[in-house]
This record gives structure tokens, C-alpha cells and sequence, in this order.
């Protein structure tokens, strides 16, 4: 543990037997999803199920990663859409990779200072749940720019699923967003007709076992089939929705949506314990996170520690502590500010981070300098894709809060997301999740807010190994984290990495959130005595994980358990 300080405390806690005490027992995790050919882990068994039709019908993953966004667009309208964003980080099995930001932008009538009164104070109604939170769309150039560069097929094909799915609609499970969230979206229809118009059956919530069917969404997906991608970002359905925002009070214009490109940048690269991850760069802070804690915890045997031992969990603590405060601080939209990346994932700055942790307490989050992290829900979704090849995708695209704005695009059918609630709107000033972060990521006309997605692919031996991701705000970095520690030093299967109890923290508040079952309450109380703090709560994000086992020549995948409308499929 070079590096790392210790204190009189450490030996105290080192002599008790609490220090290693194992995980309370859990529900078993069923076997992975198994596959020979290729594998498609969503959030939802419909687009699963169409991805892997994609790929016996000759598709390659990036062909069937174009047909699921759709799809999900059809199947999760809180989360999957067409009218958020995100990112995309993709691995040919040739050596070519890349990841694609399609994070939406800020119109070109945004400024700095939008949000706030006469007096400078941040009126927070403007923000969220408002037509001036929506930034616009990227999802439909993302996937465009994936398939154009990387894809086998053409468009039309891999659009028409999620056509039929809309046009005909699909019958409904109690885990369905619209049945789930029916109360939610009662509220909506309130300020928004067309909420009520597309996303109730009468004006009441669906229930499981009833069909449900979006003509406006299934003639938005047949014109962009018909016409290609770019009829969503000129003709009618961009001047539908800007008229609805205009409408509403917002501030789209035709030119947002003329002048919004797909952007790509290099990935965020780093080793772990002989294995090399390839995960999103900024805008997005996920990849950076995700490196700065991999290399802070790699100077240790986290499995001699034992999982969820009091000493690897307050390692594993500590770390996040500080790469949070890094992501808040340092980090914006690469084309407005200059991110310290090569620092921040070094092995060198890792260790200046490890010699700041002492073993036997915990380091109040008032002593590090940063920001406070986003506390936010499973408002997001991620998806990952292996094909024969070897090729690998990870998706991760969002709405914002769950459906986002609240409000629908017209007669588009789909709704906004409130991605401009992801910018500073004032300098010290929190946002709806509690997020205060600087002038990096300040609001300007254009420019991409920062994001947790974490879309990642880690190689073995130069092959991918495993695809993963997740939802949930900052929860996202974490999230990822855990099921890739559960894989490489726990052995875990993929199901059961991906299902595991989990633990977050953020810098700020300084408190660690538990999932229940997380910690024994032996270990909880030792952690306690070295002044940590902890919050159990419920509602935690949903991974989805990929595993490829070359020495068996099988693809092994796992869909959280905490999301039963989701699957796993592989042939």
C-alpha cells in the first residue's frame, strides 16, 4: 500500500476481525446470457431482441446499436429518445475506435446569465421542467455518424423496427415507463396537451396488459426512414418542434437544428491490472473518473482486502472522494475550455492521490477543493453490443430528468430533454441536484454541457473483453466502476457483477449512499468509527455488462436485475 497514510486508528481497526467481514447473503443472480455470435444487454427486451435480429441478419454491432437507439426511443420514452443525447464509444475489432458526442447543445440564443432575475439570483423554475431547459437533440446525428463511418447497412432497415413497434405498439408489463410513471405523466398533461394527447389512453395512465401505440412518434421514425436521419433535423419535424417551443416559451430556432453536427473525439485510454479500458472523453467526465479511480486503486490487492471488507470499501470511498472533486473543478466542453485529461489519468498524479488518503480515517470532504456532484435518478439509459467479429459498442444517451423536460415536440410525438439543467447557471449557485460547479461549465450558444455517461469498452490483450455502462447521474461513474472491480478482482460472472449491492459517493454531500445489503452491519460500524457517513436509499442505477470468453468462444451478458423490463440476448 505504498503511498497511502496510515494513522494510530488503522491499527486498532487492523487487529479487529470486523476488518474482513464478508457481505451479508444475497439473492443469488441467475446465470448470464449466453452467446457464440453476439450479444445485445438494453434496457429494454424489445430493442434487445431487435439488435440481435440486426446481427443474424448480417449486421455488425455498430448497425445494430443504430437499430436499438431507435428502438428504445419507442420502448423507454422517459429515457431513450430522440430528443436528448449522449455518447458513444465504439471498437473495431481492426484496432479502429472512437467515441462520438452527441450531447445536445445549447441554442444559439443561450447566454450565461439566462437563467437569472433581475437581482443575479438563478430562477430555478426556468430551468427544469420547462421548454428553457431543453437543448437540442443529438441522438439521431450520434447514431447517423455511427453508421455512416462504421456500419454495414443502410439506414431504412434498421429504422423500420422501431417503426413497426410505434405504429403498431407492443403490449405493456407492469415495469413499463408509461404504466410505471402513469401518475407522473398525468401531472405533464396538466401544462403539455400532448402529453395527455400520446402518453395517456384517455386521459388516464395505461396499465400492464393494455397496447400501447404512438402514430405521431411512428410517422417521425417513417419520415427519418424514408428520408434519412437528416429529415429530423430539416423539414417538419424540426419546425414542429420549434413551434412548440415557441409555444411553451422556449427559445429554438430552425438554425439549432440545421447547424447541429455529431462531433468525435479520441477515447480516454488507461491500464488496469493488465487490462486497457477505452471509455468517453469530455464533455463527458466519465472516462477521466473512471481512470483517475482505476489507477488510485490498482497500487493494492482489493481482493486480499476482501470485497466489501471495511478496508477496501474505505479505499474504494476515499478514492471517489477525490475523483469527484477533480471532475467538478476541472472539467467542460472541450472545444471551450482546456481540460488537464493527460494529468488526471496519470500513474504519477495517482499517486499523489494515494498519499492522501489516510487508511484509518476518513478525510472530511470540506479539505478537498471541488465541486458537488449531480444527485440524480435512472433518467438515462446504456446499452452495450458484441457482434462475431469482435466489434464492440457502448452506449449511454439521456433525457435528463425522467422524461426530461415534461414536455412533447407536438405532433413529433417525443419528448425534450432538460440537458441545460446540466450547466453552471450561476457560479456557486446549485442546481436542481444540488450540482454548484464553475465557469467551465458555463452556459454559451453551442456548446455541450458536461456530462457522468461512462461508456466504456475494456481490452484484453489488445480484444475487447468487456463492454459496459450506466444511468444515473454521477451515479454512472460508480456504477461502471463496481461492475468492472466485480469482474477483473472479484471473478464475479456478469449477471452477478452487474447485480451486486452498491455504494456511491461524490465528494459532496459528504455522505455515502448504500444500497441495501451493501455492507454487513459489522463493517457499516467500523467504517463509521473512521468517520464516514452513510445514507441507504432505494432507487439506484442499472448496468448492463457484456463479457467475452475467448478460451470458450462464448459471449456471456448481463442485464441488472434491478430493471426486469430490460434483457440480456445473445445467439
Amino acid at each position: 500500500m505504498q503511498g497511502l497514510t496510515r494513522s494510530p486508528l488503522l491499527i486498532a481497526v487492523l487487529s479487529a476481525s470486523a476488518w474482513f467481514v464478508a457481505l451479508p447473503a444475497q439473492a443469488v443472480s441467475p446465470p448470464p446470457a449466453q452467446g457464440q455470435n453476439g450479444m445485445v444487454a438494453s434496457a429494454h427486451k424489445l430493442a434487445s431482441q431487435i439488435g440481435v435480429d440486426v446481427l443474424k441478419q448480417g449486421g455488425n454491432a455498430v448497425d445494430a446499436a443504430v437499430a436499438v437507439g431507435y428502438a428504445l426511443a419507442v420502448t423507454l420514452p422517459q429515457a431513450g429518445n430522440l430528443g436528448g443525447g449522449g455518447f458513444l464509444v465504439i471498437r473495431m475489432a481492426d484496432g479502429r475506435e472512437t467515441m462520438v458526442d452527441f450531447r445536445e447543445a445549447a441554442p444559439l440564443a443561450a447566454s450565461a446569465d439566462m437563467y437569472l432575475d433581475q437581482d443575479g439570483k438563478v430562477r430555478r423554475e426556468m430551468v427544469s421542467r420547462s421548454w428553457l431547459g431543453a437543448a437540442v437533440p443529438g441522438t439521431v446525428a450520434g447514431l447517423e455518424y455511427a453508421r455512416q463511418h462504421y456500419g454495414t447497412l443502410p439506414s431504412k432497415p434498421l429504422v423500420m423496427p422501431a417503426v413497426a413497434l410505434a405504429r403498431d405498439g407492443y403490449a405493456l408489463t407492469q415495469w413499463d415507463d408509461v404504466v410505471v410513471h402513469g401518475d407522473l405523466l398525468t401531472t405533464f398533461a396538466k401544462t403539455d396537451a400532448y402529453v395527455g394527447k400520446y402518453f395517456l389512453n384517455g386521459g388516464k395512465p395505461y396499465r400492464a396488459g393494455e397496447t400501447f401505440r404512438q402514430p405521431a412518434l411512428a410517422k417521425t421514425l417513417q419520415t427519418i426512414a424514408d428520408n434519412g436521419p437528416q429529415a429530423f433535423y430539416q423539414g417538419w419535424i424540426a419546425d414542429e418542434t420549434v413551434r412548440a417551443s415557441k409555444a411553451g416559451g422556449g427559445i429554438f430556432t430552425p438554425e439549432d437544428f440545421t447547424q447541429y453536427q455529431a462531433l468525435t473525439y479520441k477515447p480516454i485510454h488507461c491500464s488496469y491490472r493488465g487490462y486497457e479500458l477505452v471509455s468517453a472523453a469530455p464533455p463527458s467526465s466519465g472516462g477521466i473518473s473512471l481512470c483517475e479511480s482505476l489507477n488510485v486503486l490498482e497500487n493494492v490487492s482489493l481482493k486480499d482486502m476482501g470485497q466489501r471488507s471495511a478496508a477496501s470499501t474505505h479505499l474504494y470511498i476515499e478514492t471517489l472522494r477525490r475523483a469527484f472533486a477533480d471532475r467538478n473543478v476541472e472539467l467542460g466542453d472541450p472545444r471551450f475550455v482546456d481540460n488537464p485529461v493527460d494529468n488526471l489519468i496519470s500513474k504519477s498524479y495517482a499517486q499523489q492521490v494515494r498519499a492522501s488518503i489516510d487508511l484509518g480515517r476518513a478525510t472530511p470532504s470540506s479539505a478537498i477543493k471541488g465541486g458537488t456532484p449531480v444527485k440524480e435518478g435512472n433518467h438515462t439509459t446504456h446499452y452495450s453490443i458484441v457482434d462475431k467479429a469482435g466489434n464492440a459498442v457502448s452506449v449511454t444517451y439521456s433525457l435528463g430528468l425522467r422524461f426530461g423536460t415534461g414536455k412533447v415536440a407536438g405532433d413529433a410525438g417525443f419528448f425534450l430533454n432538460d440537458t441545460m439543467e446540466g450547466f453552471t447557471a450561476k457560479v456557486g449557485a446549485p442546481n436542481v441536484f444540488g450540482l454548484i460547479q464553475g465557469k467551465a461549465n458555463a452556459i454559451a450558444p453551442a456548446k455541450r454541457s458536461l456530462s457522468s455517461m461512462t461508456p466504456t469498452v475494456v481490452l484484453k490483450d489488445g480484444k475487447v473483453y468487456m463492454v459496459t455502462g450506466s444511468p444515473g447521474g454521477p451515479r454512472i461513474i460508480t456504477t461502471t466502476l463496481q461492475t468492472i472491480l466485480n469482474v477483473i478482482d472479484y471473478g464475479m460472472d456478469v449477471q452477478a457483477a452487474v447485480d451486486a449491492p452498491r455504494i456511491h459517493h461524490q465528494w459532496l454531500p459528504d455522505t455515502v449512499y448504500l444500497e441495501a445489503g451493501a455492507l454487513s452491519p459489522d463493517t457499516r460500524a467500523m467504517l463509521e468509527k473512521m468517520g464516514h457517513h452513510f445514507t441507504v436509499e432505494e432507487n439506484w442505477s442499472v448496468a448492463d455488462a457484456i463479457v467475452v470468453d475467448r478460451s470458450r468462444g462464448l459471449i456471456f451478458g448481463g442485464h441488472d436485475n434491478r430493471a426486469p423490463a430490460g434483457a440480456a440476448l445473445g445467439y
